[in-house]
């Protein structure tokens, strides 16, 4: 999964306990804070097709081992 900050940077991280409404993302030391708004990019393999995914979500807890993202709905 990437996680992308608008106008800068971006990191591969790996993610954990992902749904459809949060995920779980190692991001090491990005700098993020909590309330901040990111952009996720990733691949579902469903078989024989992947699907690729744009979300944006926002920032709700950081911790040593990542940060805790939260979905925002695709239709607004």
């Amino acid at each position: 999964m990437y996680v992308l900050l608008p106008g800068k940077r971006h990191r591969l991280c790996k993610a954990r306990n992902l749904s459809a409404t949060g995920v779980f993302v190692e991001t090491g030391d990005m700098g993020l804070r909590k309330g901040q708004t990111v952009d996720l990019a990733f691949a579902i393999s469903l078989g024989t097709v992947t699907k690729l995914h744009r979300r944006t979500a926002i920032v709700a807890h950081v911790s040593r081992g990542g940060t805790g993202l939260m979905m925002q709905s695709q239709g607004g």
